[in-house]
């Protein structure tokens, strides 16, 4: 795997996470900035610096077996436009210039579909059929995006019809796209072969993947129907997650044997966080619990980390120590303990603020400090992992 690729892609999730410790900060002693225009830079480069970019490396390393250099020039200029939109967003939100490199990277990401689509090759219908439904989800998860100029012209950006839109890109791209790609390669390094169970299991996560789209979509737009396409969505998840575990489970038994106890750690601890997100949508069948959830943030944010730092990001880190693009020492165990420490510590109080908020408890105790104190061992364990990689002298593939 190419070691500047990765080494790009965590400086991203480097800059991401520290533009997320100011955003916190803000509550603490309050700086003069748009708050709403550094959450869009926030999230922009997360999703579209790390994640997307990450997962473009590890497809094409892992299921791109001859790499032209197509590959390296669609990386640059899909980077390019994620500096665009990290340099834009913060200063004007969404405006001409931010656009215009959001725009761009809509587009490199349809030539990446396209390349990937003619030059991948795998002898495993596994994860053939989901690298392929994860792309598409991505493809899907765009009509969310080219729906909201018309949503804003016609109706502004307070109606239903432009909050969906935003809803529909983000449910599509974290549960399909990510999520769905994270698991192709997930499953190439298991080595999983098709079976029945397999077949099962690619079925109820697409049928579910689409089904509770339904719950950010009645938020806007109440109505029982949506509440009952929900809940077949999550009982047909939970069912996913069974057939999952069952699948997986005789592979990570023997991966584990073969990997070094940090590897083993980083995958079991993205392995729990995707139980846990999957438990926890049982709580929407409840319609009085999705009221809550979309009326206290701290919920939606700490449920969004739950996804992007502990399920995505959790087996994008286990992927990179696989690669021997590490050096297995003290630093590197400082680093991921650290992040996980961090991201465990910031989603408890949020979780514990976002109930005494429900019950009308107020506020935590130093609940804001708390959290600006926890979130900074986020970037710190990004570091340590950046610098172990780049002093790694190891010649990778």
């Amino acid at each position: 795997m190419p070691k500047k690729l990765v080494i790009i892609c965590l400086i991203n999730f480097l800059i991401a996470a520290l533009m997320g410790l100011v955003l916190r900060y803000t509550y603490i002693d309050p700086i003069k900035f748009n708050y709403r225009f550094l959450t869009h830079a926030h999230s922009h480069v997360a999703m579209l610096g790390w994640v997307y970019l990450m997962l473009f490396t590890l497809i094409v390393h892992y299921f791109v077996p001859e790499k032209k250099p197509v590959f390296d020039r669609l990386f640059w200029i899909t980077e390019l436009a994620v500096v665009g939109m990290m340099l834009s967003f913060p200063f004007q939100g969404y405006a001409a210039v931010s656009i215009s490199f959001s725009t761009l990277h809509i587009f490199c990401s349809y030539y990446f579909v396209y390349l990937i689509w003619k030059h991948q090759r795998t002898d495993s219908s596994v994860t053939g059929n989901l690298l392929k439904a994860s792309l598409l989800f991505m493809l899907l998860s765009t009509v969310g995006v080219w729906c909201l100029g018309p949503a804003v012209s016609m109706l502004g950006q307070a109606s239903a019809f432009y909050q969906i839109a935003i809803q529909f890109f983000l449910h599509f791209q974290f549960n399909g796209w990510f999520l769905i790609a994270g698991l192709a390669v997930f499953f190439h390094v298991l080595n999983i072969k098709n079976s029945k169970l397999f077949k099962y299991f690619f079925s109820l996560l697409m049928t579910s993947t689409i089904l509770t789209l339904a719950l950010p979509v009645q938020w806007f737009a109440p109505h029982s129907i949506l509440l009952y396409i929900n809940g077949v969505g999550v009982c047909l998840q939970i069912l996913m997650l069974v057939f999952f575990l069952k699948l997986v489970y005789p592979r990570l038994r023997i991966l584990f044997k073969e990997q070094s106890k940090l590897v083993n750690v980083i995958l079991g601890f993205s392995m729990f966080c995707f139980v846990l997100k999957t438990v926890l949508n049982v709580l929407t069948l409840f319609p009085e619990f999705s009221t809550v959830v979309y009326e206290h943030r701290n919920f939606i944010i700490g449920f969004i980390h739950l996804v992007m730092l502990g399920v995505i990001s959790g087996f994008l880190f286990a992927f990179i120590l696989q690669n021997q693009l590490v050096t297995f020492n003290k630093t590197l165990n400082i680093g991921i303990f650290f992040f996980v420490i961090g991201f465990v510590f910031t989603e408890l109080l949020l979780g514990i603020q976002g109930c005494m908020f429900y019950f009308g408890k107020g506020l935590l105790p130093y609940y804001h400090l708390l959290l600006f104190l926890f979130s900074l061992l986020l970037p710190f364990g990004i570091c340590f992992l950046l610098i172990n990689i780049v002093r790694t002298k190891r010649i990778v593939s």
